[in-house]
């Protein structure tokens, strides 16, 4: 899964600035983050790639009022709405960028170079038509936090009982992140000023249920040996992992909301 994928970064941060929060350079810095850079390529009016400050204030003029994502997976559509383009393109990222008053969207190119330890990752946006119309399967904050609270509660007893929990070095190195990360609060998070207390606490959740899924999954069977065994743990990730989803895309989605909500 995507513990903090880039189309959350642009959508928060772009609706910051699209909502006056932030300066474009900050909006910038933080979209970017550890990144080498990010263009846009297929930006109407422009015939090569762009930057994001340039790409940012063209769609604002082009209409846009804010940013949702998508994180799809196969036999899952997450927030899109088409065309089939689209979808197959930002089904292939896992990740996708959908504007809010005008009928674009964005898709993440992400390119490596470099050895280990000095790896130079840029990022192109291809900027496609979107159909305008509700994206699939995105629930409330509300909603999302109560699935969140259900499936850990459920995911932990049966990940427990079949001794797949992340454990060794690499595991504990990831939990280590994780808790140096909440303990830096916020703020270190990937959201931006303008979204709601309630989004940072679903946000927070969603990346620790996200982060015991994906330890699951590498950990291997863990003492899961038998086949049904082994069945079990499958349908027990299986939808811990959709409802992260669905609370990631909800929480990079509620300024949105919030703000038709308010008009």
């Amino acid at each position: 899964m995507l513990f903090e994928p880039r189309s959350g970064r642009l959508a928060a941060w772009g609706n910051a600035l699209l909502a006056g929060l932030v300066s474009p350079d900050e909006a910038v810095l933080s979209i970017v983050g550890e990144d080498a850079v990010h263009r846009v390529a297929g930006l109407p009016g422009e015939a090569e790639p762009v930057g994001l400050t340039l790409a940012l204030g063209r769609l604002r003029a082009l209409g846009a009022s804010g940013l949702r994502i998508a994180l799809p997976a196969p036999g899952h559509p997450l927030g899109l709405s088409g065309p089939p383009e689209f979808n197959a393109r930002a089904l292939e990222a896992e990740e996708a960028v959908v504007c809010v008053g005008a009928a674009l969207g964005l898709v993440p190119e992400v390119t490596e170079a470099g050895p280990a330890g000095d790896v130079h990752v840029s990022v192109v946006w291809h900027c496609l038509p979107v159909r305008e119309a509700p994206p699939a399967d995105v629930p409330s904050l509300g909603e999302a936090e109560r699935e969140l609270a259900e499936a850990l509660r459920e995911a932990t007893v049966v990940l427990t009982r079949l001794d797949v929990a992340g454990s060794g070095p690499v595991a504990e190195a990831a939990l280590s992140a994780y808790r140096a990360r909440a303990e830096a609060g916020p703020s270190d998070g990937a959201l931006a000023p303008g979204y709601p207390a309630r989004a940072v606490r679903v946000l927070s959740l969603a990346q620790r249920v996200d982060l015991m899924v994906s330890l699951a999954y590498e950990s291997g069977h863990g003492g899961a040996v038998s086949s049904s065994e082994m069945a079990a743990r499958a349908e027990a990730l299986r939808p811990v992992e959709r409802v992260a989803r669905r609370a990631l895309v909800a929480a990079y989605n509620s300024a949105v909301e919030e703000r038709e909500r308010g008009r």
